[in-house]
């Protein structure tokens, strides 16, 4: 088996008998990203990203700005996002907890304990 020498984290999931998976860190903090685009009010992550699809901005861009801790097959999300301006902060908030937590469990089968999020900007550009 080869040897990784890169310096990317992994999440191990133990399935059946045939061995472990592993996901990257950065494979689960794009998933947590594409699912915050996707929530009305979300001007960008970290001030990075915009609001549309992965094919407009490239993948890479969307783990900017958000932080994954991985403990076993528990999963500790932090999200630096930009509001777009007239969205209730509380309302946007709690949506893209909701949609980073279902996306996470849904797709990786890990049980996210949190997802917290740091309001880093209020975007003014109108539509």
């Amino acid at each position: 088996m080869a040897k990784n020498n890169d310096l990317a984290k992994f999440a191990s999931i133990e399935i059946g008998d045939f061995g472990k998976v592993q996901i990257s860190d950065d494979v689960i903090a794009t998933i947590a990203g594409l699912s915050a685009a996707e929530v009305e009010g979300v001007a960008s992550m970290y001030g990075k990203v915009k609001n549309k699809t992965a094919a407009k901005v490239g993948i890479k861009n969307l783990t900017k700005g958000i932080a994954i801790e991985v403990q076993g097959r528990d999963v500790l999300v932090k999200l630096n996002l930009t509001l777009r301006y007239g969205y209730s902060v509380p309302k946007t908030t709690s949506e893209v907890q909701e949609k980073v937590k279902n996306a996470l469990e849904n797709m990786t089968g890990l049980n996210v304990k949190a997802v917290d999020i740091r309001i880093a900007g209020i975007n003014l550009e109108k539509k």
